[in-house]
C-alpha cells in the first residue's frame, strides 16, 4: 500500500519558542507552494512554547497563519500548550512546568518565573502576574486547538496514537503524552502517523510512522515533512548552535 494524501500538505514538527526558524520555515514552504502552483494546507504538530526565547511572538505568527488567506492551516495542541493553560488554572503545576521549560515562556511575556518557590502563595502570584499579561486572543486560539486531524491516509498528533485500542477510544491525553508503546509499535493504527513531541536528531520517516521533531532547542534544527500525494519530502532550517548545548529532555 502506498499513502495518499490530496492536498499539498507540509506538517512542522515542535517548535519551542524558535520564531525566527518558524518565519523561515513557512518564508520557504509558502515559495514551495507557490513553485508547485497549489494551495498547501499546514498542520502545526504543537508545542509552540517554551525553552526557546520568544514563545509570545511564535504564538502571534500562529494566530496570523491561522487567518493568512494563501493557505489552510490546521494547529494541533501539544503537551506544552496544556502546561501552560493548567498553570493558569492550577497554580500549583508550576513546578512542573518550570522542568518543562516554562520560565522561557513567561519570560517572553515579561513574567518572572521563580527558581524556587516554596510556597502556593508564590505561584499563585506568579500565576495571576501572567494571567494579566497573556494575550487573551492567544489564550482562546490555546482552547480551540484540536488534538488530531486525519487526512487522506495520514493521521496527525502531536505525540502518537495506543497501538492496543481503537482510534474512537483515544483521548487527547494520549495523543498529546503517549511515548514508548507508540514509538516501538511497527504499526499503530490504520493511517500513517505524522507527529514530533519525541525528539531525534534524525527524523522518522517509514512506511507508518512520520516523527518530525529534531529537537530544536538543542540541535537548532526545525523540521518538516511535506506530502503531496504519494510523495514525501522533508524540509528543514538550521541556525548556528552551542555545540555543548544540553541534550534532549523528553517532556
Amino acid at each position: 500500500m502506498t499513502s495518499r494524501i490530496a492536498q499539498l500538505t507540509y506538517a512542522i514538527g515542535d517548535i519551542h519558542g524558535y520564531d525566527d526558524l518558524f518565519e523561515r520555515m513557512i518564508d520557504h514552504i509558502r515559495a514551495d507552494a507557490e513553485g508547485l502552483g497549489e494551495r498547501p494546507r499546514i498542520v502545526l504538530l504543537g508545542d509552540y512554547v517554551d525553552r526557546g526565547p520568544a514563545s509570545r511572538q511564535v504564538l502571534d505568527r500562529v494566530g496570523r497563519l491561522l487567518a493568512a488567506d494563501w493557505c489552510d492551516v490546521v494547529a494541533l495542541m501539544g503537551n506544552h500548550e496544556e502546561a501552560l493553560l493548567r498553570f493558569l488554572d492550577e497554580p500549583e503545576f508550576g513546578d512542573t512546568w518550570r522542568d518543562w521549560g516554562g520560565a522561557a515562556t513567561l519570560d517572553s511575556y515579561g513574567v518572572v518565573m521563580p527558581y524556587m518557590a516554596r510556597s502556593m502563595e508564590i505561584w499563585d502570584e506568579v500565576s495571576r502576574r501572567f494571567a494579566a499579561k497573556v494575550d487573551p486572543a492567544h489564550l482562546e486560539m490555546l482552547r480551540a486547538m484540536p488534538s488530531s486531524f486525519q487526512a487522506g491516509d495520514y493521521l496527525f498528533v502531536h505525540a502518537g496514537v495506543d497501538p492496543d485500542r481503537p482510534l474512537a477510544e483515544q483521548d487527547s491525553a494520549t495523543f498529546m503524552y503517549i511515548r514508548g508503546r507508540f514509538l516501538r509499535a511497527d504499526q499503530a493504527c490504520d493511517y500513517v502517523v505524522v507527529h514530533g513531541h519525541s525528539p531525534h536528531k534524525v527524523p522518522a520517516n517509514t512506511r507508518w510512522r512520520i516523527g518530525i521533531d529534531t529537537g530544536v532547542y538543542y540541535s537548532g534544527v526545525l523540521t518538516a515533512m511535506r506530502l503531496r500525494g504519494e510523495e514525501r519530502e522533508l524540509i528543514q532550517v538550521q541556525q548556528e548552535m552551542d555545540l555543548d548545548r544540553a541534550p534532549p529532555v523528553f517532556f
